[in-house]
C-alpha cells in the first residue's frame, strides 16, 4: 500500500518574519511518530507543503494529512482535490479532533486525538475495504511503547532536531489547545532511558524538546537532566515559570544537561486574569524567577497574551514597562485565540462574541472574537504595537542592553536561528 503524508502550509497572511523561520529551524514530529508505527509493507512518501509544492497527480493509495486550526482551510482544499481524483483521504490532527463532523466533509476518514492506537487499526480496515468514517482515541497511548519516530521522512540538512519525552499538560488554560483535548491535560512521559538512546542517535547538536510542560512533573524532569549529562547537547524545552522559580535543584541540572533556554508562558502581567486562568504564576515572583533562571546561564523566550476579559487599553504600555522590568531576553505577543474545541472558545460562542469561522484567521495574529473591554482594532493595534517596540531587532537591542545581558546579544549575533 502507497500512503501519502501531507502537512499543509500556512497562509501567506498569517506568516510573520519569525513564524517562517520557526517553521525552518523547528521540525515537527507528528508524521515521524506516526510513520514508525506504520506496518513495513506500506510505502511512505511525505510532504511538508511549507517546503515542496504538492503533486496532485500522485499515483497511490491514501492521502493523510494533518491539520492545526490556522491551517484547515488548506488541508481541506487539499483532501478536495484528491478526493477529486479517485483519491482516499483521511484527516486528522488538533483542529480535525476538535471538530471531526466538520473534517469529514473534507474526508472519508477522521482520526481523533492521538493515533497511535487507531492509526494502525485504519490502516488493517482500509486494505479490507472496511474504512470506517471515525476512528477516535478511547484511552491514552502507553507512552512507555512508543517506538523511536522514523527521521527518514526529514532529508537533508537539519538545525535541531525534535524530540519528545512527555505528553499533556495538567494546568488546563481555557485557552489551551493541547489541554483542552481528551487526555491533553493528563501528564504522561516515555522510559527516561528510551528518550536517553535516542538523543544518542541524533546527529544534530541542537534539542527542541516538544513536551508541552516538561516541569508539570519535577521529578521526572530532574531525572531525564541527569541523564542528559555529558551527551554535548544543547537544548530548549516548555516549562512553568512558578516551578522554575522555586526548583533551584531542577535549574542546575537542567543547566548543566545543555539547556540555553526555556520557553515560558508568562502570559500576562494581570494576577486577576492569571488566577481565573487557573494558572500559578505569581506577577510579583517574575523578576526573582527571571534572575534565578538567568543566574544559571540560561535564557528565557517568554510570551505573552493580549485580549484577555481583564484587558484594558492601557495593558500595552503596562506590559511594555514591565518587561523591561523582569528582564526576559526574547519576548513574543499572541492576540488571545479561541480555538475550537478550547473551553475558551465555548465560552465565547455561548456569549456570542466570535466573529468569525474563518479557520486562517486563527492564527494569534488576527482578532477573531469580541474582546471585553475594548474594540478588536484597538486589541490588534495595541498587540502590533507592542511587538513593534518589543520584537523588533532595535528594540530587542535596547532592552537587552539596558539589562546588561550582553552575553545574549552576542550569543544572538553569532547564532541567531538559536532565538528564533
Amino acid at each position: 500500500m502507497d500512503i501519502l503524508f501531507i502537512r499543509p502550509k500556512i497562509p501567506k497572511e498569517s506568516k510573520t518574519l519569525r513564524k517562517k523561520l520557526f517553521e525552518v529551524f523547528h521540525p515537527s514530529l507528528t508524521f515521524e511518530q506516526i510513520s514508525s508505527i506504520t506496518p513495513k509493507h506500506c510505502n511512505i512518501d511525505f510532504i511538508d507543503e511549507r517546503f515542496k509544492k504538492i503533486d496532485f497527480d500522485w499515483d497511490g493509495d491514501l492521502v493523510a494529512i494533518t491539520s492545526l486550526t490556522v491551517e484547515a482551510k488548506r488541508a481541506y482544499e487539499i483532501a478536495d482535490k484528491f478526493k477529486s481524483r479517485g483519491k482516499r483521504v483521511v484527516l486528522g490532527g488538533y483542529h480535525p479532533s476538535a471538530l471531526p463532523e466538520e473534517a469529514k466533509q473534507h474526508a472519508d476518514a477522521v482520526v481523533i486525538g492521538e493515533a497511535e492506537e487507531t492509526w494502525p487499526q485504519l490502516l488493517r480496515d482500509f486494505e479490507n475495504g472496511k474504512l470506517k468514517p471515525f476512528y477516535r482515541c478511547l484511552k491514552p497511548p502507553d507512552m512507555k511503547s512508543l517506538p523511536i519516530p522514523d527521521r527518514r521522512l526529514h532529508r537533508g540538512v537539519r538545525f535541531s532536531a525534535a524530540v519528545q519525552g512527555s505528553r499533556g499538560c495538567p494546568v488546563r488554560c481555557e485557552f489551551c489547545a493541547i489541554s483542552n483535548t481528551n487526555y491533553g491535560h493528563i501528564f504522561r512521559s516515555r522510559r527516561i532511558e528510551d528518550i536517553i538512546a535516542e538523543i544518542k542517535t541524533l546527529k544534530e547538536k541542537y534539542i527542541f524538546f516538544l513536551d508541552p510542560n516538561i516541569t508539570a512533573n519535577p521529578s521526572y524532569a530532574k531525572s531525564l537532566f541527569k541523564e542528559m549529562i555529558g551527551l554535548n547537547k544543547k537544548f530548549k524545552c516548555f516549562g512553568n515559570i512558578h516551578v522554575l522559580e522555586r526548583d533551584e535543584e531542577l535549574l542546575k541540572l537542567a543547566a548543566e544537561a545543555g539547556c540555553s533556554l526555556w520557553f515560558v508562558g508568562f502570559e500576562t502581567f494581570s494576577q486577576e486574569a492569571l488566577d481565573r486562568l487557573g494558572k500559578r504564576n505569581v506577577v510579583n515572583r517574575y523578576k526573582t524567577a527571571v534572575r534565578k533562571i538567568h543566574d544559571y546561564g540560561m535564557e528565557i523566550f517568554a510570551s505573552f497574551i493580549f485580549g484577555f476579559d481583564e484587558d484594558r487599553k492601557n495593558v500595552f504600555e503596562t506590559t511594555l514597562e514591565k518587561i523591561n522590568e523582569i528582564e526576559v531576553d526574547i519576548v513574543s505577543f499572541s492576540i488571545l485565540t479561541p480555538y475550537p474545541g478550547t473551553s475558551l472558545f465555548l465560552r465565547l460562542e455561548k456569549e456570542k462574541r466570535i466573529l468569525t469561522r474563518d479557520w486562517s484567521k486563527y492564527d494569534e495574529d488576527h482578532v477573531v472574537f469580541q474582546p471585553k473591554n475594548m474594540s478588536p482594532y484597538e486589541l490588534l493595534f495595541g498587540t502590533e504595537y507592542v511587538r513593534k517596540e518589543a520584537c523588533s531587532f532595535n528594540g530587542t537591542l535596547r532592552r537587552l542592553l539596558k539589562a546588561k545581558r550582553m552575553e545574549v546579544i552576542l550569543k544572538i549575533g553569532r547564532r541567531p536561528f538559536l532565538y528564533l
